[in-house]
């Protein structure tokens, strides 16, 4: 069998073959499926033999596929795999992967199997309902019958084997199918036809073309691949190519979607038939005009997709905007009052001819995007469409009418006649017929159970009747929640719009109405300017609104925000977040830790225990709070004698174990924390020592003070605190081992210290204690014991110091202790005193000492501990030292008092997966990267050695522990461990393995504590202590430590020291973790480090798997790609290919991450799979909740169960700069508080973080964990939370466990991912997802939807908008002389108010910050949260988060208009250099520089022209808002830019920038070199965009003209004539600037060189001219010396607007002369914007004392930390 199986060996080239390799076992991925008689611990489990006993059961019973010999071994797999021709390496994986799978679902059946050695019927069933649930419902909905034909009688064993091929002949489909797994319904459409074809042969039914019996229409090798797959795959390869990497329109190339959706409609069947028809127009046989084109959507580029996914949304906004306009127009004070006008009732009727109108924009925005689905086939489409439109516009014709009807009949009876009213009748019947469809709607969305089960009807008649409405798909049916949650959303939603609501009618709309009347009868204002219309105020009045509108629209945001905190803190709250927020607070709690961990982390006794009914949930929620509050019984004190305290110092013990190997912790600090094993016959629990500290010395105190009180009262006092009784038993029997101990057994000295002991027990037990002796004395006694151990910890081993010791312990116990004293003969008598007076002669003890061996370590620990406890005297409230690690055990210990679902045994656990996609980032740091110094004498070592400077020390603590001896060496000796400790405070590989790992640690350790007896808990406490002790105090003792085991997996130092050998198998079974380094074989091949680390960490990870893509050369031209996995042979010791499977082609056609990672899910195991980035971490204490959090999948949330369990992250990376704190609060708040929101009320949640754990079975046959068509989905991973959604998935979210993430820590990196996001919301405002889902989900959750993803980034840009319309508006009103007019009459104060008002509004925004106060209140307290955020404003956050607002606003904008979105690398690294003027030049001159300069111009302006500014009072609040986005567009890359304002780097600065500007840039330039490279790179978008995106960037550029309308009739020149000729006439001065332009730069280029005189004489002529123009003007006209500057102002920007107009027109300019101009003009204005943004950089640089000041903002967390930045930045390192 295995020689059949015998793995193929891969050619690499023609003339390079390799000789065979020697014949070895068959490799295996996880369990040796192939040889069930190995040894192999997996193999033990009866589940996993009655699984591999049924599918690997012989084939004789079943049809032989033609041409092939069976050999009398092969399996069903086998016999599927020759039939249909699948590949032999797809058929291994597939067999490993359900053997495993419904192992180990039988291994989760309650109650166990009859029969265990056989595969449970029910489980197989339940497998294939689940795994074909997509299909059966394909199915249903196109009204095809499925051909997975089993017989309903129950089983039978053929049954069995049928059953058992239909599920083996998905999996091997989806197992071979490439990038066709992003397209479900494509894989249905396949397994529809070859389990008919399967079922044919099975049934041996008779071909009816040949008359012999049925065989496959597709097998031999490879043959599914080239006959099924590569004909799809080459179709979607033929669309990418045509897409121009991206850039061409969406609606120009079919994406996977458009594939996927052709397969959603019964045309299917009649164009593809079966076996394939390679001819038909779906495929790229064919021409592309012929072809079919897009499916089921177009994306187009346009803003009116933001009105056509969520019409309804903006329908409610305007429709209410209209009605409160009305009813603030007629003057009432309160708006009921206005109600009682029978004419504004009747003018708000005209709400419903808006609504209309609304309906028709849609349905003429429907019409004229989607045009292009209609076709041939999709006739009916074409039809609805015109059918919507017209009847649209007969409904505002009917409105029109009737409204128009009613006012006639008034006017002429000059009253409300009875016949008006009858009109307004008319109209109100007219209107109950419009909304009938909606009050349908609202009665389906208050019985949501009704609408859902409807839609999942597949009724022809439904269809029609919904004909109408919406186009039948097959996804986004039956979303509505259930009842209770469709109550709770909606009430939020209420209270948020009816907040807003009544403040946008009270303070923005009614006082807007008094100053509109006003302005509009305004009469007789002189204007400034030629007037095209005539004198009227309109223009005036609709600017003075369009902010005021603008506002109103994108509020919502703001109210959403505010609630949504306040809801997400309650929510907390109840979830018991933050209880324990710091050591303290723990130390409360500790006592009762045991029982909460194992309450939530051990499995019950599963003895037949009931499903979770309500009696057993009530007790469960008793009990939780019994031990959240400490109440009742399970505070029996736990002694050490109980199984569970001793299970609980294992698992405690470990976690600290893991805090000391990543240094987190100290050697001193591992013994504080442990819970030592119980010895020295030590009647308590033994708290880690950090809780017992200073108790004793408290209870010495309360002895003393109550000496003569008898014992109860003293025991009371004592037992007040737990930790004190425990001290003081623990210290009490201690001592009195430690005594008995070192008096050698036998003598007479031995006898009496034991009957000393003796009678103190006698007293205790009587309650004499206080009563026989002296409580003063103990004081005494005590500081001789402290000697006592100080002598023998020293092990200074000095006898006669001991003998006195003893001598004078002895005495205080016979002379002052006791109250009564006794004779010396009495205490011979009761044996308290040598019994031969002889010996009074020397001293007692001398010849009885016996000190301990100097190598028992352990008694020299306990010894440690106990002079702990007796001597401690602070609160060790800085144990552990470390933030991190206070943060880590605080979260881990509260969230054991939180409510989640019980744990079951590793056996009964859900198996999982973790996958990684990886491309060639960092895996380690090399030591050439950690030794390399920046321009400022930093290395990135020093760097983390200043910031981690706590865990540098724990870290050489551990190396000199592991034998090196001098801090010199560790260069040499201990390389990789350092290496190792940066890379683990890094965002590399290295520390994601180390993470991901744990998980598999914890299962081992949780799979020996599930199956451990108690005798194996106590004897392997102790058998660890004595371990740990030798390995603490002298490295390694000799063979402890196997060879094999590097630094990367230091579990021999604690429980693992106990397996007994299954844990290893049964972790394995429910683990696995796949890194799919995409890269791997080309790095292999090169030889590169990369390849080197990756394989170091197969090596020390057993678990972990490697995915690659092998590229193998045949020909010339001929590459074949591989999906290859390997591994780590730990007995072969070198690294081994377990599965290689051929792809159709190359991975990459869409989005590179979801390729990636589609190509390695394959190669995962398990029910649930989780996705985690390459910056991600995990702990061990975390790993160890996660089979609490795979439960989940088993609960009900609402109606359904999750498809996605959403995981909280903690951001690790803000410690390293302010910057990086301000990014991790904000991300933090949004993974926590948002999501909280988002997944437990508004039930909105989508997959937005990376450490969520999916249903892995539901998602792999609905299009896997993410969508990958290029370009929109380039924010993958959130379209698998659309996809989930619409699929009818539902997602939750959990605060229980937390996965550690980085994020970026420089601005320029912060920039590059915030572009990377906005560039994606972009895209999705485009797609098919978000308009299904702004359709499909119900109107409140439409609303949530809407502002928790595109509106968020939506209403970030409308917020800058309204700042650029409020601005212009006052410019007009300024220059056109309105707002002087208006100043003379009383308008201008009302006005005035009116605009502050909306100027607050936008400060409102401010409330953005508020979730993140929240969350910090409730997790670490409100004082401390104020306290943070009053720090983060010291150190400029307003202007971080301003600038971030500019960067989402430009590309967000930018990709709706014109595309270019794209993946951006943002870089992981330490940031510590400084970036140069240019490089921030180039990253922010479009999208903060031009624009903030432009808003500065237009405050320049209106300052010097506007009547108001005078008044400096009112310029300052009007535009003070508006100067803060100025001055941190410009300043913030230079403020949060490391030695941003060092003068000399701002000289260096300045002239790296002019070289950059005047370089002109060959072929090869790249953009960093040359300027002119860069500003073509710029522009690329407008090459891309289709004609809309280019008229409409014309009109916005015309903008730029108004400056020069508006300024030149300022002009003293103009002689205040507003005559058009004055404007026309000014265009002379940019034609003469223009041409004495090009007429210098001509001459420059023709004599400057070589005819040099020429050159200069040009230049005075020119020069002369221009004096004896402005001479001439001066003279003859009114103009002024002034009008220069103020000319300036007006025709830059015009200039600016010329440059910026014929960059779109470049396809027509370009090859004319004028191009040449147009680009060296464009030099000149980046060279001013340059010299414009550097000049208040270099004035702040050339202050003294500023760049220290700047230092301190940047770094000042690291500062607090023991960062000595001034070392850092100076270079001044220090020697040491």
């Amino acid at each position: 069998m295995s020689a059949l199986r015998q793995r193929p060996v891969p050619t690499r080239g023609r003339g390079q073959q390799q000789p065979p390799p020697p014949p070895m076992q068959e490799v295996y991925n996880i369990i040796p499926v192939h040889d069930l008689l190995a040894d192999h611990p997996s193999l033990r489990c009866p589940e996993v033999r009655a699984v591999a006993a049924a599918l690997l059961r012989p084939v004789p019973s079943l049809p032989k596929p033609p041409f092939i010999t069976l050999a009398p071994h092969m399996d069903l797999m086998d016999w599927l795999g020759l039939s249909f021709g699948f590949q032999n390496d797809n058929v291994r994986n597939q067999r490993e992967h359900i053997v495993l799978h419904l192992a180990n679902s039988q291994m989760r059946l309650q109650p166990p199997p009859a029969n265990p050695d056989e595969l449970d019927p029910g489980v197989l069933r339940r497998f294939r309902k689940k795994l074909l649930l997509n299909y059966t419902s394909w199915c249903s909905f196109l009204g095809v019958k499925s051909h997975v034909h089993l017989s309903t009688r129950r089983a039978n064993a053929n049954d069995l084997t049928r059953e058992l091929l239909y599920v083996s002949l998905y999996l091997l489909i989806w197992g071979e199918a490439a990038n066709l797994r992003f397209t479900p319904e494509l894989l249905c459409y396949i397994y529809h036809h070859m389990a008919m074809e399967l079922t044919k042969f099975l049934d041996e039914h008779i071909d009816e073309f040949t008359g012999r019996p049925f065989v496959p229409s597709i097998s031999g090798d490879c043959a599914f691949l080239k006959c099924i797959v590569m004909p799809f795959y080459q179709t979607i390869q033929t669309e990418v190519e045509s897409s121009r990497n991206g850039t061409a329109p969406h609606s120009a190339w079919r994406n996977y979607d458009d594939i996927n959706e052709y397969f959603w409609s019964k045309r299917c069947f009649k164009s593809l038939k079966w076996p394939i028809d390679y001819g038909s127009n779906f495929f790229v046989t064919v021409e592309k005009s012929k072809r079919v084109g897009k499916t089921g959507f177009v994306e187009q580029r346009s803003f009116w997709n933001v009105f056509r996914s969520f019409d309804r949304l903006w329908i409610l906004l305007i429709l209410f905007l209209q009605a409160s306009i009305i009813v603030a127009w007629s003057g009432t004070k309160y708006p009921w009052e206005a109600f009682e006008e029978r004419d504004v009732r009747v003018e708000l009727l005209t709400v419903f001819i808006t609504w209309a109108g609304l309906r028709f924009l849609q349905s003429v925005l429907d019409a004229g995007t989607q045009y292009s689905l209609v076709s041939k086939e999709t006739a009916w489409l074409g039809i609805r469409m015109v059918l919507k439109s017209v009847v649209a516009l007969t409904w505002i014709v009917v409105f029109g009418v009737l409204y128009e009807r009613i006012w006639s009949q008034k006017n002429a009876d000059r009253r409300w006649s009875y016949e008006a009213n009858q009109r307004v009748l008319t109209f109100l019947k007219a209107v109950f017929v419009y909304v009938i469809p909606e009050l349908f709607s609202l009665l389906l969305f208050l019985i949501p159970w009704v609408r859902n089960w409807v839609e999942g009807l597949n009724w022809v008649v439904l269809s029609w009747l919904t004909w109408w409405f919406h186009t039948r798909i097959f996804v986004g049916r039956g979303l509505r929640e259930g009842l209770v949650d469709n109550i709770r959303y909606t009430l939020f939603w209420l209270l948020v719009l009816v907040w807003k609501f009544s403040f946008s009618y009270f303070l923005q709309i009614k006082p807007m109405v008094a100053p509109t009347k006003a302005l509009l009868s305004l009469s007789g204002v002189r204007y400034n300017w030629h007037e095209f219309f005539g004198s009227s105020n309109e223009i005036a009045v609709v600017l003075l609104w369009i902010p005021v509108v603008l506002i109103y629209l994108i509020d919502l945001q703001i109210w959403y925000s505010v609630f949504s905190s306040f809801v997400g803190g309650t929510i907390g709250l109840f979830l018991h977040l933050g209880e324990i927020r710091n050591m303290d607070q723990l130390r409360l709690r500790f006592q009762f830790f045991a029982s909460a961990m194992q309450f939530n982390l051990m499995p019950e006794d599963q003895l037949l225990i009931p499903k979770a009914t309500m009696v057993k949930k009530f007790r469960d929620a008793i009990h939780r709070l019994k031990l959240r509050y400490g109440l009742g019984q399970p505070y029996k004190k736990i002694e050490s004698s109980q199984v569970e305290a001793t299970r609980f110092a294992l698992i405690w013990n470990e976690i600290v174990i893991s805090l000391r190997e990543e240094d987190l912790i100290s050697d001193r600090e591992v013994e504080l924390m442990e819970l030592p094993p119980n010895c020295w016959n030590i009647r308590v629990i033994r708290w880690p020592c950090f809780l017992l500290c200073n108790e004793l010395l408290l209870a010495l105190s309360q002895a003393k003070e109550l000496a003569d009180a008898p014992d109860t009262w003293l025991w009371l006092k004592i037992c007040k605190n737990e930790y004190g009784r425990c001290a003081v038993i623990e210290a009490y029997d201690s001592i009195k081992h430690l005594l008995l101990t070192v008096v050698k057994y036998g003598t007479e000295e031995y006898s009496i210290v034991l009957k000393l002991f003796q009678e103190i027990d006698f007293n205790v037990q009587n309650g004499k204690l206080t009563a026989a002796y002296k409580m003063s004395v103990l004081q005494k006694i005590h500081v001789k014991l402290v000697s006592l151990l100080d002598l023998l910890v020293k092990q200074k081993n000095d006898p006669s110091q001991a003998v006195n010791l003893l001598q004078a312990l002895y005495e205080f116990y016979i002379q002052e202790f006791p109250r009564m004293k006794r004779s010396i003969s009495q205490l011979r008598e009761e044996g308290l005193a040598p019994k031969n007076p002889a010996t009074d002669d020397g001293l007692l003890f001398e010849n009885a000492v016996k000190f301990p061996d100097a190598k028992d370590a352990d008694f020299y620990r306990q010894l440690r501990r106990l002079q702990t406890i007796l001597t401690s005297k602070d609160s060790m409230h800085d144990v552990p030292l470390n933030l991190e690690a206070r943060r880590r055990i605080a979260f881990f210990s509260n969230s054991l008092f939180m409510s989640m679902p019980h744990a079951p045994n590793v056996e009964k656990m859900m198996a999982f997966s973790v996958l990684t996609p990886y491309y060639d980032e960092e895996v380690l740091y090399k030591k050439a990267m950690l030794r390399d110094e920046n321009e400022d004498g930093i290395s990135t070592l020093f760097y983390l050695q200043k910031i981690y400077e706590d865990e540098w020390r724990n870290f050489m603590e551990r190396m000199h522990r592991e034998g090196m001896d001098d801090d010199d060496n560790i260069w040499e000796e201990k390389l990789r461990d350092v290496r190792l400790w940066v890379s683990y405070r890094g965002q590399t590989l290295s520390r994601t393995v180390r993470g991901m790992m744990y998980y598999y640690r914890a299962l081992k350790m949780l799979s020996f504590l599930d199956s451990a007896s108690e005798m194996d808990i106590r004897r392997g406490t102790q058998e660890i202590a004595s371990h740990h002790s030798l390995t603490q105090n002298r490295g390694f003792v000799d063979g402890t430590r196997p060879l094999t085991a590097k630094k990367l997996n230091r579990a021999a130092s604690g429980v693992s020291l106990l397996f007994k050998g299954h844990e290893y198998g049964c972790a394995l079974m429910k683990f696995t973790y796949v890194v799919t380094c995409q890269l791997y074989g080309r790095q292999k091949a090169k030889g590169e480090s990369h390849a080197e680390e990756i394989l170091y960490l197969m090596k020390n990870n057993e678990a972990l798997r490697i995915a690659y893509v092998d590229e193998v050369q045949l020909g010339r031209d001929e590459v074949e790609y591989y999906s290859v996995l390997v591994k780590f042979d730990q007995q072969l010791q070198r690294e081994v290919e377990i599965y290689r499977i051929r792809l159709p082609g190359p991975l990459k056609l869409g989005e590179g991450k979801p390729e990636n990672q589609n190509h390695a899910i394959i190669f995962t195991r398990g029910d649930a799979i989780q996705t985690i980035d390459m910056n991600q971490d995990c702990y061990f204490e975390e790993a160890l909740k996660m089979r609490n959090l795979l439960e989940e999948f088993k609960t009900n949330y609402g109606i359904r169960k999750p498809t996605i369990l959403g995981v909280r992250e903690n951001v690790f990376t803000g410690s390293v700069s302010s910057l990086a704190w301000f990014m991790s609060a904000q991300e933090t708040s949004f993974v926590t508080l948002g999501q909280r929101v988002l997944a437990n009320l508004l039930k909105v949640r989508m997959h937005y973080g990376h450490p969520d754990v999916f249903d892995r079975f539901w998602f792999l046959t609905r299009g896997g964990i993410s969508k990958a068509s290029r370009v929109i989905n380039i924010s993958e991973d959130i379209f698998s939370g659309f996809n989930c959604t619409l699929r009818s998935g539902s997602v939750t979210h959990h605060e229980y466990i937390q996965v550690g993430k980085g994020r970026d820590v420089g601005l320029n990196q912060i920039s590059m991912f915030e572009a990377k996001v906005a560039s994606g919301n972009g895209e999705q405002a485009l797609s098919r997802d978000v308009y299904r889902l702004g359709h499909r989900l119900d109107f409140f959750r439409m609303f949530s939807f809407f502002y928790t993803t595109v509106g968020h980034y939506f209403n970030t840009m409308m917020v800058v908008l309204t700042v650029y319309t409020f601005l212009w508006g006052r410019l007009y009103l300024a220059l056109s002389g309105v707002e002087k007019g208006a100043k003379n009459h009383s308008v201008s104060n009302e006005a005035l108010g009116t605009i502050l008002n909306q100027q607050f509004i936008i400060q409102l925004g401010l409330f953005t910050a508020l979730p993140m106060i929240v969350e910090n209140s409730l997790e670490h307290g409100f004082l401390p949260a104020v306290w943070d955020f009053l720090k983060m404003q010291l150190q400029l956050a307003s202007f971080f988060y301003t600038f971030s607002m500019g960067t989402r606003t430009h590309f967000f904008g930018r990709t709706i208009l014109h595309g270019g979105a794209k993946y951006r690398a943002t870089g992981r690294g330490f940031v510590v250099e400084h970036k140069g003027f240019a490089e921030n030049f180039r990253l922010y001159a479009r999208s903060h520089f031009v624009k903030a300069i432009e808003l500065g111009v237009i405050l320049a302006v209106y300052a010097s022209h506007s009547p108001l500014a005078k008044d400096s009072l009112v310029y300052i609040a009007l535009t003070i808002s508006s100067w803060f986005l100025v001055v941190s567009w410009i300043m913030s890359p230079f403020v949060f830019n490391p030695s941003g304002f060092d003068w000399l780097k701002t000289v260096y600065d300045f002239d790296d920038f002019m070289n950059w500007i005047w370089c002109r840039g060959g072929a090869f330039a790249e953009a960093d070199k040359s300027w002119e490279i860069w500003w073509y790179e710029e522009q690329d978008h407008l090459r891309t965009t289709g004609l809309w995106g280019k008229l409409l960037e014309i009109i916005l550029d015309l903008r730029f003209f108004f400056f020069q309308y508006g300024i030149v009739y300022q002009l003293g020149i103009a002689g205040r004539s507003t005559s058009i000729a004055v404007y026309l006439l000014s265009w002379i001065y940019m034609i003469v600037a223009v041409g004495i332009y090009v007429v210098i730069a001509y001459a420059q280029e023709k004599y400057a060189a070589k005819k040099h005189i020429y050159y200069r004489v040009v230049q005075l002529v020119v020069t002369t001219l221009v004096v004896l123009v402005i001479v001439l003007l001066l003279e003859f006209t009114s103009f002024k010396f002034l009008d220069l500057v103020t000319s300036l102002m007006a025709f830059i920007p015009t200039g600016w607007g010329l440059i910026s107009i014929a960059q779109v027109l470049r396809p027509f300019l370009q090859s004319t002369v004028v191009w040449e101009t147009v680009v060296s003009l464009a030099r000149l204005y980046d060279m001013l914007f340059g010299v414009i943004v550097i000049a208040p950089v270099a004035l702040l640089s050339w202050l003294p004392g500023f760049q220290a000041m700047q230092t301190r903002i940047l770094f000042n967390e690291a500062f607090s930390r023991g960062l000595q930045i001034s070392r850092i930045i100076s270079g001044k390192k220090s020697t040491a």
